[in-house]
């Protein structure tokens, strides 16, 4: 078994102490080489020896996690950050390809999380161009945490091949595909994602999209018409048409009279 080494950043000596026993029983393939209760002793690790993951604490006091981030050198660690911030901070984190546990630490989102942080690693080891994209993510992700607005503006999408930003406003609709996710962008593209649908559904919770069937989620900005002749359908600006289910269309036509108003 690959071992990649990690180490902890958390001014909570409980938190790091249960972490690190969680890692020994849950993360067999984590070699866990050093602790630091501030960003200032994280460096001197970092100094000392390779290490490929940091798993980081977002609020600690003089120095933040985000500020230690741009004190060391971008592109050389996988981060999986340590959070109990809620809501639209988790949605912040879902918009972007980088990792997260909330506190407190569970083991099964532990061994959730360092797999989803390994793949990328390896991502970004084997594609040039996933390094530049991931640290963009880790920028994006900054901006939204510290907006007042819970609004997601960009996406980093992850794929099987590395990452993608996508600017929302440019999704038409996104259609499920088995646990992955289809987003169908402006300019023709089609972008297959390693998310589900649902993942989707909770980031986007904006006015603009709506899940009109378990299979698809439209952007109501590029609705050109809707067709109750042979079924439902919402039609697309690309020319599309998507099956609205029966117990989605009244919720769907009352979303079209609030939408309209809106935008009028």
């Amino acid at each position: 078994m690959k071992k990649y080494t990690a180490i902890i950043v958390d001014d909570e000596q409980n938190i790091r102490e249960a972490m690190a026993i969680l890692l020994s029983q849950y993360c067999p393939e984590i070699d866990l080489c050093g602790m630091a209760a501030s960003a200032a002793e994280a460096r001197i690790l970092l100094n000392n020896q390779k290490v490929e993951i940091i798993f980081l604490d977002i609020s600690m006091p003089r120095e933040d996690g985000f500020t230690f981030l741009r004190s060391i050198p971008s592109g050389n660690y996988s981060v999986i950050f340590a959070t109990a911030f809620q809501e639209h901070a988790l949605r912040a984190f879902k918009a972007n390809a980088v990792d997260y546990l909330l506190k407190p630490i569970n083991p099964v989102e532990l061994k959730e999380a360092v797999a989803k942080a390994i793949y990328n690693h390896e991502l970004r080891q084997k594609f040039a161009e996933a390094n530049d994209i991931y640290n963009q993510s880790l920028s994006n992700l900054q901006e939204n945490m510290r907006a007042t607005s819970p609004v997601i503006s960009r996406l980093t999408i992850t794929e099987q091949s590395g990452f993608r930003i996508v600017n929302v406003e440019d999704i038409m609709y996104l259609q499920a595909n088995n646990s992955y996710t289809i987003l169908s962008v402006t300019g023709n593209q089609k972008i297959m994602a390693t998310r589900t649908l649902g993942d989707f559904e909770k980031i986007l919770e904006m006015p603009q999209f709506f899940r009109i069937h378990k299979s698809t989620i439209i952007n109501l900005n590029f609705l050109a018409g809707y067709s109750s002749i042979q079924g439902n359908f919402a039609e697309m600006s690309d020319g599309s048409r998507h099956d609205i289910s029966r117990r989605k269309i009244q919720e769907f036509r009352e979303r079209i009279k609030q939408y309209t108003l809106t935008i009028d």
